[in-house]
């Protein structure tokens, strides 16, 4: 009697696949990364060029408006006499962002992932190239949303990113594993009455025997 294949992946199949997704989502995190980089450098430059410092320019009113400053501190302005730590800790938390972006698989993560090592690589740069330099360098901010603190692309990224990365962790992945679970308990269960039908058909034609 030949046993039908099992529909079950084996497990060299079940132990490459995680190798797999990742070997895909590995680029487009460290895309998102870059792509965060490249906005808020690109944007920092412009707003140094072109606008003058501690002058306001309306864009919807007075609740958005384009305003440079430069911040010697963290993320809005906080911290202002601890620039080199906070220039140790973005480099930290980019270099922690690139080598998670080896390890997450899910796209929120992913998103979160390479919005958060964008802002901080964003941010580390300014600390090193921009006045007065060497881990000392004030950042750029400048976009400023009514009583809001002024900010830059880099603050909004990791923002966002540990926004996203939030969501997806208290929301989002427990119920994906509850659907999972859901999902392997059915498919046992399945496995199980097949078993026993094949059982009782093998009792029936010894009986018949």
């Amino acid at each position: 009697m030949t046993q039908a294949p099992s529909s079950r992946p084996s497990a060299e199949t079940a132990d490459s696949r995680p190798a797999r997704i990742r070997s895909r989502v590995v680029p487009w995190a460290l895309a998102v990364l870059l792509g965060v980089v490249v906005l808020d450098q690109v944007t920092k430059w412009a707003v140094v060029e072109f606008l003058e410092p501690r002058t306001s320019y309306p864009v919807l009113g007075e609740f958005a408006r384009l305003y440079l400053i430069r911040n010697s501190g963290a993320a809005f302005s906080m911290g202002e006499d601890a620039t080199p730590v906070f220039a140790v800790i973005q480099l930290l938390a980019a270099l922690l962002c690139v080598f998670l972006a080896f390890r997450v698989r899910a796209p929120w993560t992913v998103a979160a992932v390479g919005m958060i090592g964008g802002g901080a690589t964003g941010n580390f740069i300014d600390r090193v190239f921009r006045d007065p330099g060497g881990l000392h360098g004030h950042v750029v901010d400048f976009i400023s949303l009514g009583d809001f603190a002024i900010f830059n692309v880099a603050d909004s990224g990791i923002t966002v990113g540990v926004i996203v990365y939030l969501i997806y962790g208290l929301f989002i992945e427990p119920k994906q594993q509850k659907d999972k679970a859901d999902d392997a308990d059915d498919a046992d269960d399945a496995d199980d009455a097949d078993d026993a039908d094949e059982a009782d058909a093998a009792t029936e034609q010894e009986e018949q025997k």
